[in-house]
């Protein structure tokens, strides 16, 4: 090849790479596209659907692996909108597509299972399940996900690659995330979004933050083998009760004692079980907790010295020790660390849609979601909608039997959802246009 050539080649692909930079909308192309999509969401009839699904979800709750009806209620929908999915995914999921088919791919996600809770609310919808109760909001994000099905089935001309519609089961220590992955329907995303209710938060406000967010978590349980006898004879048993107390007391030590003051480290313990009788000891006891940081390696320490601490207090005692962290199942929960380009990209949309100011700094907590999971393969945010009304007491916590939700956040959380999804395909796409490869590496 000659001089002229290769100067006419590297000039070329010096003109192509200078456009390929990801054109992010107009301010006025995107405020006209969220304004378009809160409108139709804040519809009244619209409105009125998105909350009469949460409600028929909300009176029945079902626990995770176990949402059949909840499961049956989407599909029925998905079918009404005439949208294409994919069911069974991880038993009771589901996977709806929408768009060209084609790259780039973006997904939207929202988990459905409830928790073992007794609700303690009393309203026209409140549940029908002894036992059972949606305390965490799911049951609303189902309804967010399926307004937003809706309002991008209506614009589906308009979507420049492929939406995806996730719903998740068993979220609630089911690790659900992790085997929808399996399944293989979602190793083409290029983007996830989640959207989660926060009490915390004053309706009409949005929250998030880039980087990490939630830690990584991981489980343990732990028997405590002895010998077991009367109660006034001690020193013919080996008692298991007294090697797990000392056991608990030396974990405890992990974060205090061996810990960075200055990292984020947690280790509890949740239950114990151990005897029956006042005058007896037992032949065993059995225990079990959390363990939390926000880095891998920390995770990874913790696990290793739980381990260490419950079979040495043990064998001070006398007593043999079997440590289970469950990863025969499931792995560890990575750290849920927000993608930077993907917060800021929503960040932009949420203030558009709602107006500056509106979208907050969420702290970083060492609760933990299996959506980190998803992080772990793609470009992922979870992005908080406020549902905090005093006058409608929408105030209690996550998991509270006194849980309980301002519906009105709902058109945000659907219309935030599609304009997320399609702008960040539209600035894709014409990225993707703009630089083809032309064979070069």
């Amino acid at each position: 090849m000659g001089l002229a050539c290769l100067l006419l080649l590297w000039l070329s692909l010096f003109l192509v790479s200078g456009s390929c930079a990801v054109e992010l909308k107009s301010k006025p192309e995107l405020k006209s596209l969220t304004q378009d999509l809160l409108e139709s969401a804040k519809d009244p009839e619209f409105f009125r659907w998105m909350r009469d699904v949460r409600r028929r979800i909300h009176e029945y709750p079902e626990l995770g692996f176990e949402e059949h009806r909840t499961s049956q209620l989407i599909r029925d929908e998905l079918d009404s909108l005439g949208i294409k999915y994919k069911w069974p995914v991880a038993k009771t999921g589901v996977v709806a597509f929408m768009g060209s088919g084609g790259k780039p791919v973006f997904a939207l996600r929202a988990d459905m299972d409830a928790l073992p809770l007794q609700e303690l609310v009393e309203w026209e919808h409140k549940s029908k399940v002894d036992g059972k109760m949606h305390a965490c909001g799911h049951d609303t994000h189902v309804a967010m996900l399926l307004g937003a099905a809706k309002l991008l089935k209506e614009r589906e001309n308009q979507i420049k690659g492929t939406v995806k519609l996730v719903f998740q089961p068993g979220e609630e220590g089911y690790s659900g995330a992790y085997y929808m992955l399996q399944d293989g329907v979602l190793d083409d995303l290029d983007g996830i979004l989640s959207i989660h209710v926060l009490p915390n938060v004053p309706t009409g406000f949005l929250a998030s933050r880039p980087g990490p967010m939630l830690a990584g978590a991981g489980v343990f349980s732990a028997t405590i083998q002895g010998k077991g006898g009367h109660a006034a004879l001690p020193h013919h048993n080996i008692d298991p009760i007294v090697a797990a107390s000392s056991a608990i007391l030396g974990l405890q030590q992990i974060v205090s004692r061996e810990t960075d003051p200055l990292e984020a480290k947690v280790v509890t313990v949740g239950y114990i079980e151990g005897g029956h009788t006042a005058n007896v000891i037992p032949e065993s006891v059995k225990f079990g907790g959390t363990f939390r940081s926000l880095s891998s390696s920390g995770l990874l320490s913790l696990q290793k010295r739980i381990k260490e601490v419950i079979e040495m207090q043990a064998a001070v005692h006398r007593c043999k020790a079997v440590v289970h962290f469950g990863e025969d199942t499931v792995p560890l929960y990575p750290v849920m660390v927000n993608d930077e380009v993907l917060y800021e990209h929503t960040k932009r949309v949420g203030e558009i849609l709602l107006g500056e100011g509106k979208v907050q700094l969420m702290p970083v907590t060492m609760g933990s979601e299996d959506f980190s999971f998803f992080a772990d393969k793609t470009a992922s945010l979870i992005f908080v909608v406020g549902i905090q009304n005093e006058t409608l007491k929408s105030h209690h916590v996550l998991h509270s039997p006194y849980f309980f939700v301002d519906e009105e956040a709902f058109p945000i959380g659907a219309a935030l959802h599609a304009a997320v999804a399609m702008s960040y395909l539209d600035e894709h796409a014409d990225a993707d246009s703009a630089c083809p490869s032309y064979g070069y590496p």
